[in-house]
C-alpha cells in the first residue's frame, strides 16, 4: 500500500512517524511572492519515484528532504513546544529534484514544493502534484493555487545573518580570495539574498567572533595593509570586489566587521600588514590591549581612507559599523571608550551591536542597541527603530527560533512579531558557520549539526554546502523566508487600511496579544491568519478600485 500526502510548509516529516497534520487543499499567494508545500509519501516497497507538477505556469521548483544527525536537540530550559528533544535524524536539507528518487520501504518521505508566481496572470490555478512509480503506477493530489492581483511591498527593514568566509574556504579548500573563493561565495550570497536577506558581514579584517582567547580563525581580510613607520597604507581593492559582487548578488547594506573583540573590546582583531621587506605579518590581535593608542592611532588613519572610499561607492548610508559582540554590563565603561573611537573615526556612519542592556543605549554608548529578543521589551519605547536577535540561548519561554528541533511555524512566527513590534531589523550571527563552537576546529555540516555539542543543532548555519560549489537551501531558510513574506503581508494589509486594523486582524480571536513570547502554538492558525491577511488585501484592492 502506498500512501500520499499534501502537507503544509509548516510541517516537518519524520521517516518514522506518519504525520498528523490535516491536509491542504489550497493557498494564495501574491504576484511577486513564493509559496511551499509538501507532497509526503510511503510505500511498502523500495521502489523509485518521479514528481512532477502539472497546472501551474509559474516557476516550480521540486527539493527532496533530506534528514541530518541532531544530538543536541536543545538546551536543558527547553520549554515544550519542540517536535523532539531526543538526538536522531531530523529533516532539514532540501535538494533539487532532478531525477527518479529512491524510496525505501516503511518510510515517509517528503518532498517540497515551491511555486513562484512570477508576475503571471492573477486568478486560481488547478494544480496537480503527480508520482510516478517504478511499476508504472502513478497517483496524484491537487491543490487550489490563487495569485492574487498584488504585490509585496519593498520595506524598511534590514536582515542580517552573518555571513563566514572561512567556511567556504575551509570546507572546499580553496584558498582565500583565488577565483574558486570568489566564485563560491557568490552563489553562497546570491542564495542568501534569494531569501530576504539585504545585509551582509564584510570582513575588513577577520572577524573577531567566536574565537578561543589565543586562538585564530582562517585570515579573510578584505582591506590590504602595508605599514610604513607609523604610517599605514590601505588598498580597498578586494573590499570595492566584495561590494561589488554583493551588489550584483541583491545585498543593499553592509555591516563592517567588530573592530574590537566579542563579549567586551578587551582586544583588537587579527590584522595582517605587509612591511617595508613585503613581509606578512600580524600586527594587532590577543596581544593587542583595548587600551593600545597604537591601534587608535591605526583606527584613525584608517578612518581616514575608508570613509571617503565608502562614500564614493555611494553606501554611506547603507553602511554600519561594530564595536563589540554582545558585551556584558561590566564592560560598559570599556566599550563606551572603544565606541567613541569608531565614532570620531568614523563620523555619521551608524554604529550597531548586539547586546541586550539597556544601560549601553541610556549611557550613549551606542546609537543602535540589537537586544536579543527575551530581552527586546526593555527596549520597546525607548529606543526607536528597534532591531532584535536571537542565537543559542533563546530556546525556552516559546521565543522563536530556528533550531532543527523546533516546529516550523516557532520559526515563522517570527514575521508577525516582528511587524507587531514595529522593528526594523533583525539580526542571526550563523548563515554558514562551519566551525566548532569558538572555533577549536572545522566541522563538517552533513556531520555536525550543533557546533560540536555546544549550540542546539541549526543554530550554527542554515545552509550546507553542496559539492558544486553552491549553497543548498535548510527547510528552515525557507520557513524564515516566508517569515519576511508575512511581514511584508502585513505591511501591504497597512498601507490599505491602517496599522490599528491590521494589527487587530493579526490577534483576531486570541485571548492575549501576541508577544515575543505569546503566541498561538498552532500551524493551522498561522496559515488562517496568512490567509486572512491575503483576502483583506484583496477585498480592499477591490473596494478601491
Amino acid at each position: 500500500m502506498t500512501e500520499i500526502k499534501l502537507l503544509s510548509s509548516l510541517v516537518k516529516v519524520f521517516k518514522d512517524s506518519s504525520p498528523i497534520e490535516n491536509e491542504i487543499t489550497s493557498i494564495s499567494l501574491f504576484r511577486n511572492e513564493r509559496a511551499s508545500f509538501q507532497f509526503a509519501v510511503k510505500t511498502d516497497n523500495k521502489t523509485d519515484v518521479s514528481i512532477s507538477v502539472d497546472g501551474f505556469s509559474g516557476s516550480v521548483n521540486i527539493f527532496r528532504v533530506y534528514d541530518v544527525p541532531v544530538n543536541l536537540a536543545c538546551n536543558p530550559n527547553a520549554d515544550d513546544y519542540y517536535l523532539r528533544k531526543e538526538p536522531g535524524d531530523y529533516p532539514d536539507i532540501l535538494k533539487p529534484v532532478k531525477n527518479t528518487e529512491i524510496l525505501e520501504a516503511d518510510l515517509w518521505y517528503s518532498f517540497w514544493i515551491e511555486l513562484s508566481a512570477d508576475n503571471i496572470s492573477a486568478g486560481c490555478y488547478d494544480v496537480t502534484v503527480r508520482a510516478d512509480f517504478m511499476n508504472n503506477s502513478v497517483l496524484s493530489k491537487k491543490i487550489s493555487v490563487e495569485i492574487i492581483d498584488a504585490l509585496l511591498p519593498d520595506i524598511d527593514f534590514v536582515y542580517t545573518n552573518w555571513y563566514h568566509c572561512d567556511g567556504i574556504s575551509q570546507f572546499y579548500n580553496v584558498p582565500v580570495f583565488s577565483d574558486s573563493f570568489w566564485n563560491i561565495n557568490k552563489h553562497f550570497i546570491k542564495t542568501a539574498a534569494l531569501h530576504g536577506m539585504n545585509c551582509i558581514l564584510t570582513p575588513l579584517f577577520t572577524p573577531p567572533l567566536d574565537t578561543e582567547v589565543g586562538g585564530e580563525r582562517l585570515t579573510v581580510q578584505l582591506v590590504d595593509v602595508k605599514m610604513r613607520g607609523g604610517k599605514y597604507i590601505f588598498n580597498f581593492t578586494k573590499l570595492k570586489k566584495w561590494i561589488d559582487m554583493c551588489r550584483e548578488c541583491g545585498i543593499e547594506y553592509f555591516e563592517m566587521s567588530h573592530l574590537f573583540t566579542q563579549w567586551g573590546a578587551l582586544h583588537a582583531p587579527k590584522i595582517i600588514a605587509e612591511d617595508k621587506k613585503g613581509r606578512e605579518k600580524k600586527i594587532f590581535g590577543w596581544q593587542t590591549r583595548t587600551s593600545s593608542k597604537k591601534y587608535d592611532d591605526f583606527i584613525i588613519q584608517l578612518g581616514k581612507k575608508l570613509v571617503p572610499f565608502l562614500e564614493k561607492e555611494g553606501i554611506k548610508e547603507k553602511c554600519f559599523f561594530h564595536v563589540s559582540d554582545e558585551p556584558s554590563q561590566d564592560r560598559l565603561p570599556i566599550y563606551k571608550r572603544r565606541a567613541n573611537i569608531i565614532e570620531k573615526a568614523f563620523p555619521g556612519f551608524k554604529t550597531i551591536d548586539a547586546l541586550s542592556d539597556i544601560e549601553f543605549y541610556k549611557s550613549g554608548a551606542v546609537k543602535q542597541p540589537i537586544p536579543e529578543t527575551g530581552r527586546a521589551d526593555n527596549f520597546c519605547g525607548i529606543v526607536p527603530d528597534l532591531w532584535v536577535y536571537y542565537c543559542c540561548g533563546q530556546g525556552n519561554r516559546y521565543l522563536s527560533n530556528r533550531f532543527i528541533s523546533m516546529p516550523s511555524q516557532r520559526t515563522r512566527v517570527l514575521g508577525f512579531q516582528l511587524y507587531k513590534y514595529n522593528a526594523k531589523g533583525f539580526l542571526q550571527w550563523g548563515y554558514n558557520f562551519y566551525n566548532s563552537c569558538l572555533s577549536k576546529k572545522q566541522i563538517n555540516p552533513f556531520e555536525i549539526t550543533d557546533a560540536d555539542g555546544h549550540f542546539p543543532s541549526g543554530d550554527a548555519f542554515i545552509v550546507y554546502p553542496d559539492e558544486n560549489g553552491e549553497a543548498l537551501p535548510s527547510l528552515r531558510l525557507k520557513v524564515f523566508y516566508d517569515a519576511v513574506q508575512d511581514l511584508k503581508a502585513l505591511k501591504l494589509l497597512e498601507s490599505l487600511i491602517g496599522r490599528e486594523k491590521t494589527v487587530e486582524l493579526l490577534e483576531d480571536g486570541l485571548s492575549s496579544p501576541i508577544t515575543l513570547t505569546e503566541y498561538p502554538h498552532s500551524g493551522e492558525w498561522h496559515l488562517n491568519i496568512r490567509e486572512k491577511i491575503n483576502n483583506a488585501v484583496k477585498e480592499n484592492i477591490k473596494s478601491s478600485s
